[in-house]
């Protein structure tokens, strides 16, 4: 299996197990240790994460199957950046009340960006 395929297929893995961990905190850990809204924002950011960690399986699948076509694993690289930025981001931020700029943003521009080179690598493939 091509190097590639194997990050992407584990990283989804390693986001789903985390996805679950995080869900478990957040439904468990008593209030102090959130920010002012900090719980639900952590629970959008376990939605992002399991949905994403899902379409990251999707696309390994997709590339075990089409092979490593170039915008499919530009999409698979993308969505795995974009994720662990914005998830990353917004999980610092419920925890800490610290926003780190444009971090979570940016890796939400990197998730769109991403579903379009999916998009435009199955259309071409």
């Amino acid at each position: 299996m091509p190097t590639v395929i194997r990050f992407l297929l584990s990283l989804a893995a390693f986001a789903a197990l985390l996805g679950v961990v995080a869900g478990a905190f957040v439904a468990h850990l008593p209030d102090q240790f959130f920010a002012q809204g900090g719980r639900d924002m952590a629970r959008q950011a376990i939605q992002m994460e399991m949905w994403h960690a899902l379409a990251l399986l999707g696309i390994g699948v997709l590339m075990m199957q089409a092979g490593c076509q170039r915008l499919i694993s530009l999409a698979g690289c993308a969505m795995a950046l974009g994720m662990c930025l914005f998830c990353g981001a917004v999980y610092f931020t419920a925890i800490t009340g610290v926003h780190l700029g444009p971090v979570a943003p940016t890796g939400g521009s990197i998730l769109m960006l991403s579903w379009l080179l999916l998009a435009v690598g199955i259309l071409r493939s």
